[in-house]
């Protein structure tokens, strides 16, 4: 111990003579460990709770961000509007058959009360008027059905349509829909003055649409199954006869509209129909009988002719044509003939020469065969 004491006593007396103060570790060191702990765990609360505030605020837009992002997901892709949507979209774009193909749009649905026998050929690209500016303006829950309602424009018009959705089940986790009544409609077309007509400029004939095929009676109209939407301009532009177009807006899934196109003859049609007339009543004039046979005009004689009669025709009338079903019609035409005969009175004997105007009047019918020829018959009026 006093080795340790004088060498400790030592050490101090050298540290005297240098001048320098030597504080043992002992009496600094908890000192300095008491004054500094205090203050670093507080900042280290003060961190922590900001980060996890930070932490709480990210959290809270991501989730925010994620569900908005999922709505809106839901909105453009899954919901009943997107069906609706793409079911219009795809119309605007000409995609008939697509259109067709989705739930519930097809005749024989469930959600169709429409003729089965309704002709198909406007369902098809060739037949549709594009449509633009679709959108969505309404969504209404009515119990397991969901009303959608677009705007849209074909064409000039601007129109609305409401389509009712219903569930269709599950693709994945994605819900899928249908159309719980069908969109499409029924267009009655009566075509009158011809088979052949166009609809939106895409050429079609009656015989070809009808489930009657040849055997359509050219008066019956027939039933043309349309999309809804759709504008649908029927017109005819053929030799023989023409029309304007006749346009229907089809905007109500499962109605059914009566169209009706009343053709013209055309100019050449016309020219065509009096040459043939004019022909006939000119052969007529050649048979050298008092009554032509198969002719519209004629003379009675009481008494014995002296030679044959001479007939010809004062001049060729002018023809009118008015529609009659699919075919075509002369009405009442009056025109003369002309008839120069000899007649010996069976009384007394006696000639009288016959230089006179006879005055007849015929009706015509007109079918038009079905490589496009006219068959024309010519019959005596009453």
């Amino acid at each position: 111990m006093e080795r340790v004491d004088g060498q400790a006593r030592a050490d101090a007396a050298d540290s005297t003579d240098t001048g320098a103060t030597t504080i043992p570790y002992s009496s600094y060191s908890p000192v300095s460990a008491t004054s500094s702990a205090p203050v670093s765990a507080a900042s280290r609360r003060r961190g922590l709770a900001f980060d996890l505030v930070a932490l709480g605020v990210v959290g809270a837009l991501l989730i925010a961000a994620l569900t908005a992002g999922g709505v809106t997901v839901y909105d453009k892709l899954y919901s009943p509007a997107a069906f609706v949507t793409r079911y219009l979209d795809l119309l605007g774009q000409g995609r008939a058959a697509d259109a067709l193909a989705l739930p519930g749009v097809s005749v024989d649905s469930a959600g169709s009360d429409l003729p089965a026998e309704a002709g198909e050929a406007l369902l098809r690209r060739e037949a549709l008027a594009p449509l633009r500016d679709i959108r969505v303006v309404g969504v209404e829950e009515q119990g397991p059905l969901t009303l959608v309602t677009m705007a849209y424009s074909a064409g000039p018009h601007r129109g609305a349509t409401t389509f009712q959705v219903e569930s269709n089940g599950r693709i994945g986790i994605a819900p899928a829909w249908r159309f719980a009544q069908s969109p499409l409609a029924l267009v009655d077309l009566t075509v009158e003055g011809s088979r052949q007509f166009e609809v939106n400029g895409f050429e079609l004939d009656t015989r070809q649409v009808s489930a009657e095929g040849v055997e359509l009676d050219p008066r019956a109209s027939v039933p043309l199954l349309v999309f809804a939407p759709g504008l649908y301009s029927v017109s005819v532009d053929t030799p023989v006869a023409t029309s304007t177009g006749v346009a229907v807006l089809a905007d109500t899934p499962q109605a059914r509209t009566a169209v009706s196109v009343l053709a013209q003859p055309t100019e050449e049609f016309i020219e065509v129909v009096e040459k043939h007339v004019g022909d006939f009543l000119s052969s007529c004039a050649t048979q050298q009988v008092l009554q032509p046979t198969g002719c519209p005009f004629g003379f009675v004689v009481h008494n014995r002719i002296m030679d044959e009669p001479t007939w010809s025709i004062v001049s060729q009338p002018t023809i009118e044509l008015e529609p009659d079903g699919a075919d075509w019609a002369i009405p009442r035409t009056e025109a003369v003939a002309h008839i120069q005969v000899d007649i010996r009175s069976l009384f007394d004997g006696s000639v009288r020469h016959v230089d006179e105007d006879v005055p007849f009047a015929f009706t015509g019918t007109i079918e038009i065969q079905p490589d496009g020829a006219a068959a024309i018959e010519i019959a005596a009026a009453d």
